[in-house]
């Protein structure tokens, strides 16, 4: 017992007296001290004692697609900070191929009474995948936000990146390079986002009065070695830019230039998306969209608390405007 109470007490930052106040349900202890106690018990493994079992756990899920691209962990790492300074332990889900499912994580985070939830990405932004646990999660008024798309026919917070605006950025800077022959790499042909960046990349091309045929569009997998495949079958289209819909579909995108045989950006220049870590360190620097991620990762958690404290928020989609990042893989296209 008093091993524990040290721990916990050194893992909060108070005295070994508060913690046992809190362990017997003893007055004289704030509300956050005490939910900060319960959250240290939890995060350290000890059972939590009968009597405060009877509340719904302060533990929140948050869902990760993948760990690969450095965009995902850095929401995750801005997400779960603010829950743990608001006295919420975060669950990490992350998919993995034939690993547990994203329905299942939920059966299991519904079980062990979890407060809340945010999606990070998921199969709520692919309109052919299965969507009954987000439905399930509706209907028991459980407090959930989703980033960067909504669930079609269903109401949720939802903090997202404008897509629109980000294609606009790299259509603009790649026109204003010279550039008429610009083709974009995309994820697969049900995910929103992607779905959203084609709509825009269309209107703009149309503005711009460049063309932009289905031979120019490419879907793929969100990996390098798919952005590979993709761009190299629009260098055959004779692109000299290409549009990506992540920051490793468009190294993948570098990877397929130069195995043909040609350089970034003397021949084709490349345009990623995130501005996920160490993009600023590759060869060449990679031009890239940036996601505001911390002041999503805050409105996120506000929205979040502000349900979990009962405060009804509105169940609609918030934008925010990226920002262009311009580096060395894009330059001028090259005069014949």
């Amino acid at each position: 017992m008093s091993r524990r109470l040290a721990e916990v007490a050194e893992q909060v930052g108070v005295s070994e007296a508060t913690v046992s106040r809190v362990l017997n349900g003893k007055p004289g202890v704030s509300e956050a001290t005490r939910a900060s106690v319960l959250t240290a018990l939890d995060v350290l493994g000890y059972e939590r004692p009968s009597k405060l079992r009877g509340d719904r756990a302060r533990l929140v899920g948050l869902f990760l697609p993948e760990l690969h691209n450095p965009i995902f962990p850095a929401f995750g790492e801005v997400v779960g900070g603010g829950l743990a300074q608001n006295g919420y332990t975060p669950v990490l889900c992350t998919q993995a191929a034939g690993g547990i499912s994203e329905a299942d994580y939920v059966d299991l985070l519904l079980q062990q009474q979890v407060s809340g939830m945010v999606f990070v990405g998921g199969q709520y932004t692919q309109e052919d995948a299965p969507h009954d646990h987000y439905r399930r999660l509706a209907d028991l008024k459980l407090p959930t936000v989703l980033v960067n798309a909504p669930v079609e026919g269903i109401r949720f917070p939802t903090v997202s990146t404008d897509d629109a605006v980000a294609i606009e950025l790299s259509w603009n800077h790649l026109v204003q390079l010279g550039h008429r022959e610009i083709g974009v790499v995309l994820g697969p042909a049900d995910h929103l986002p992607s779905r959203r960046k084609l709509e825009a990349a269309r209107r703009i091309a149309a503005s711009t009065g460049i063309a932009l045929p289905p031979s120019r569009i490419a879907h793929s997998h969100y990996n390098l070695e798919a952005g590979q495949a993709a761009t190299a079958r629009l260098l055959g289209e004779g692109v000299t830019a290409v549009i990506c819909a992540s920051d490793p579909l468009a190294l993948g995108a570098v990877r397929a230039v130069r195995r043909a045989g040609k350089t970034v950006p003397g021949d084709v220049s490349v345009v990623g998306f995130d501005d996920s870590a160490l993009m600023n360190s590759t060869d060449p620097p990679l031009t890239t969209v940036r996601q505001p991620i911390e002041p999503m990762g805050r409105m996120v958690i506000e929205m979040l608390v502000s349900q979990l404290a009962g405060t009804k928020v509105a169940a609609e989609e918030y934008l925010f405007e990226p920002e262009l990042v311009v580096r060395g893989s894009t330059g001028r296209v090259a005069t014949p």
